[in-house]
């Protein structure tokens, strides 16, 4: 007979770490590039992102609180997002540090800036894949019982593409070759080195 270690969140999990973003885990990082209105540069990793959509293409990330991210988001309309690879752990790493409100995380960490075709934000120019975003919503989460948390669910529309031909293999985007960097939950990292094909089931 299986043993579980049962708990109701509320409570607390009564472990010494709580498992829950082990478990939700591997997640893609959603390494943000946007602007304020005064046209200040923000870089910031998100460890709660993912795509949303294909048709249109739409991803999300989710900022606990009202970090600079969100409010130059909602100021401009539009982000861009920079795929997080291994090979870019440590600056994506500087660019997660607390600094104040209109400090570069790019040259901080050194990164070259890109300008984009469509959005204002800036573009990671060491990154395999860039994508160019519109603001569709905002959206402040809410518990079972419907009270507002202090998170918040920015979505944005994917207008432009740009992937680096190095990484395109007989029209596929190689994962395994950029290296994608995941969280994996406490201070776990884990890089995508292995892909398998998995077939559509038939009976």
């Amino acid at each position: 007979m299986n043993s579980y270690h049962s708990y109701a969140p509320a409570n607390g999990h009564g472990l010494r770490f709580n498992p829950f973003k082990a478990i939700v885990a591997p997640r893609p990082i959603g390494w943000i590039s946007s602007v304020d209105a005064e046209g200040n540069v923000n870089l910031a990793p998100y460890s709660f992102f993912n795509a949303v959509c294909e048709t249109p293409p739409v991803i999300m990330f989710s900022s606990s609180g009202r970090k600079d991210s969100l409010n130059n988001i909602e100021a401009t309309g539009e982000f861009g997002f920079n795929l997080a690879t291994v090979g870019l752990a440590e600056q994506i790493r500087i660019s997660g540090a607390p600094f104040e409100a209109g400090i570069d995380e790019l040259a901080k960490a050194g990164l070259t800036p890109v300008k984009g075709e469509v959005i204002a934000a800036p573009l990671v120019g060491e990154s395999p894949a860039t994508f160019e975003c519109k603001l569709t919503e905002i959206r402040q989460v809410r518990d079972a019982a419907g009270n507002k948390s202090n998170n918040y669910m920015v979505f944005g529309e994917v207008v432009r593409v740009h992937i680096k031909t190095e990484f395109l293999t007989e029209g596929r985007f190689d994962i395994v070759g950029a290296g994608t960097l995941a969280r994996a939950g406490y201070r776990d990292y884990t890089e995508v080195d292995r892909v398998i094909e998995i077939l559509p089931y038939s009976a």
